[in-house]
């Protein structure tokens, strides 16, 4: 008997698994609001060099505000004002000749810089004066949160295999909280990178261990269904995200609003069960015959029960190697693993850079702010039936690595479609983050199907580790475009198709039982086994790269 046949009797997908999508919800809610929180925490609003006596006095008393400008700041080649420099000593002879603007020397600002408050009251920018020389610095405060998301991604993988899911989703809540609230109140920018960088490690335990915490209570007929609704936490919220920053433009208290609902995630934890299979997988047989009664009877197939007592579940297969601790060298330490740890680890990464690449470029598709977000999250709806609809119909790696390439095709279209033309480059820059969260969502649950139980936590860690390094270095490829302003572009585009190549390689995994040892990976290549339907007692299908009949 195998973990799944006792799904199936217990029902894999009832009361139960709703239940746990449900209480998880609100954490997961909150992820996409933190994530991409930079989008308004630390906008740029328009800006100019202070200037003495324009902004504080009287000394250009005669002229109107249109004059005071040109007579002290010097104009850009499209005609718009410097953002970042101005004349040292006022010109007013460019009142009556302009054309020699450009031969007057100008110097950095001197004496600050006035912002236009008109949709955020205050950034992370206009507090700290993170512009023009210092814009650096406001980017990185995004690559030290996705640093952060990085780091506890490996830690929180391997404790999690190690202590159990509950028990570290409860730390990450914890800490999340703490972290996210002393961000809030930081009182210089040295603080607030290295809170956001804890909130970050602390928020990437609940991204990683809620989503295998409920995969691993889901049969294999209803995996990509539930799958599939684990991650509509993640585009809800990213709506809700628009709303949110729209009625609190103040980047303080945004950062409270988008941390305080994981206060109700706490209250909520002490009805969530614990993973049957890692439970089992560890030889709590007792504890994970308790929370297996507790679905039965809420799925109302106590029946099944009735015949399960705890001491037959020492007869399960996935126990053949309880007891032993796992680490992340036993993802490399066999071939199979070795490549499919591999393979996942560079699709990971395209996905998750060009995913961030996208979502974190708001601004130049000429429309609100608020709106291009709503836009970008409406869209991931669609996208998710979308992937339903194609992981069912031509399964998990064509899926994989045709929505890569479908997101750099349209990366690439709008490389060569003039800006002035941003009706047509908005509306392929929606269709690229449609096949980017299209993308996203599979491999989360591509992923946790390729790696078997006993290191699924380490294997979902190890991936999001490396999809982590790809976010924190997208918001810094943003600067690349005073390099060539193309650029930035170019390497989205080129990680899309590269990773969706890679893709290619994976073993399919559409109606396979999930692998519970590493056995369950590597004995499928000595010999053959044919497939039998789902709900029979069949042998784990293989996860090759071959004939779906035979290995």
């Amino acid at each position: 008997m195998k973990f799944e046949d006792i799904l199936v009797g217990i029902n894999g997908f009832g009361k139960f698994q709703m239940m746990i999508i449900l209480l998880q919800s609100v954490s997961r809610i909150t992820l996409p609001c933190n994530f991409l929180l930079n989008n308004f925490m630390a906008a740029v609003p328009d800006h100019r060099c202070h200037i003495r006596g324009l902004d504080d006095g009287d000394a250009f008393a005669n002229l109107t505000l249109d004059q005071r400008l040109t007579v002290s700041i010097p104009t850009q080649e499209d005609g718009t004002l410097s953002s970042c420099r101005m004349f040292r000593e006022p010109q007013f002879h460019l009142l009556h000749n302009s054309s020699n603007a450009t031969e007057i020397p100008a110097v950095p600002c001197l004496y600050g810089w006035v912002y236009d408050n008109t949709t955020f009251s205050t950034t992370l920018a206009t507090e700290w004066d993170l512009v023009c020389d210092r814009k650096g610095m406001n980017k990185a405060t995004a690559t030290i949160f996705f640093i952060g998301v990085m780091s506890g991604a490996a830690v929180f993988g391997t404790l999690s295999d190690r202590f159990g899911r509950k028990t570290m989703l409860l730390v990450a809540y914890l800490s999340s909280i703490t972290f996210g609230l002393a961000s809030a109140v930081s009182t210089s920018y040295v603080m607030f990178v290295i809170m956001r960088f804890f909130t970050g490690f602390s928020l990437t335990g609940i991204s990683i261990i809620s989503y295998v915490l409920s995969v691993e209570w889901f049969d294999v007929k209803h995996r990509t269904f539930g799958g599939i609704m684990v991650s509509l936490d993640w585009s809800v919220g990213n709506m809700m995200l628009s709303g949110i920053a729209y009625s609190v433009n103040n980047w303080r208290w945004l950062v409270v609003a988008t941390t305080s609902p994981l206060i109700l995630s706490v209250i909520i934890w002490w009805w969530l069960p614990e993973s049957a299979r890692w439970l089992m997988a560890n030889g709590q047989v007792e504890k994970a015959h308790m929370y297996l009664e507790k679905c039965a009877k809420m799925n109302d197939r106590m029946e099944f029960m009735a015949a399960l007592k705890p001491e037959s579940l020492s007869n399960v297969e996935m126990l053949e190697n309880r007891g032993k601790n796992y680490t992340y060298l036993d993802l490399v330490r066999t071939p199979n693993m070795r490549k499919v740890a591999i393979c996942t680890g560079i699709v990971w990464f395209g996905v998750a850079f060009t995913y961030y690449g996208i979502s974190l470029n708001v601004t130049g598709f000429g429309l609100n702010v608020y709106l291009t977000q709503f836009l970008y999250a409406a869209i991931e709806i669609p996208s998710k039936l979308m992937v339903y609809c194609s992981l069912n119909a031509i399964g998990r790696r064509p899926t994989q690595s045709a929505t890569l390439l479908l997101t750099g095709l349209c990366m690439a279209v709008n490389l060569f479609t003039p800006a002035y033309l941003w009706i047509f480059r908005t509306v392929f820059a929606i269709l690229g983050k449609t096949f980017s969260e299209t993308s996203f969502t599979t491999v989360f649950l591509y992923t946790t199907e390729l790696y078997p139980t006993v290191v699924r936590q380490n294997g979902v860690g190890y991936t999001s580790f490396v999809a982590r390094l790809g976010v924190s270095i997208a918001p810094l490829i943003a600067l690349l475009d005073d390099v060539w302003r193309p650029l930035p572009e170019v390497m989205f585009c080129a990680a899309a198709v590269c990773s969706g190549l890679v893709a290619c390689l994976l073993p399919e995994t559409t109606n396979a039982r999930l692998p519970e040892t590493i056995e369950d990976i590597e004995l499928p290549r000595s010999g053959c086994q044919t497939i039998k339907p789902e709900r029979s007692d069949a042998t784990l299908k293989p996860l090759t790269g071959g004939d779906e009949r035979e290995c």
